[in-house]
């Protein structure tokens, strides 16, 4: 039912009952599986603001920038936890880059914002690998791809011994690092 007001005007009753969050959760998940790492990123953004911490504040609003972007581009679909660490690890990578840039260009206080940012966002990574862990991987990586084509594999499966590590590394290792020890231990 609609009144009119002092003027005249009809008015509109207020909406009743609770007003409603849309929902994070993708179908399929229940409230205790929805993205921990993104909600973890959101509550550290609230506390860098109570905390005014500028530099902190800036970094993770960029990532969730960087991360709504990414949900939005494409299919449009909420990322899962592993797909957030890699957006977190080209990030990482993308400041370190900018950096090396900044202080080429003798730009340093530029250059330290950058791996200000950088080493806020290398939080959400988890622990990176060592280098000899990297080489255990990548031992057994290749001796996977030696059981798959009966011999020991060279510079030509270089490709596949990559593909078996990196399935093992996971994102705890820059593919620099991980590729220059596949190349050592194919050569």
């Amino acid at each position: 039912m609609r009144d009119r007001g002092h003027n005249g005007d009809v008015t509109r009753p207020a909406a009743t009952g609770p007003r409603r969050r849309a929902s994070s959760i993708r179908a399929g998940q229940t409230k205790g599986q929805a993205v921990a790492l993104k909600d973890q990123i959101r509550t550290d953004m609230t506390k860098a603001m109570k905390e005014r911490d500028k530099e902190k504040l800036a970094a993770v609003r960029m990532l969730m920038a960087a991360i709504g972007t990414a949900e939005t581009e494409g299919s449009a679909h909420e990322l899962s936890d592993d797909e957030v660490l890699e957006l977190v690890s080209r990030e990482v990578k993308k400041r370190r880059e900018a950096a090396e840039a900044f202080a080429s260009g003798g730009r340093d206080q530029s250059a330290a914002a950058e791996l200000t940012e950088a080493k806020v966002l290398s939080a959400y990574l988890p622990a990176q690998l060592s280098d000899d862990e990297i080489e255990q991987i990548v031992a057994l990586a290749v001796a996977g791809v030696a059981d798959q084509t009966g011999e020991k594999p060279g510079m030509r499966q270089m490709g596949q011994v990559m593909k078996a590590a990196n399935a093992q590394v996971a994102g705890r290792a820059e593919g620099a690092r991980v590729a220059a020890a596949v190349k050592s231990a194919l050569a």
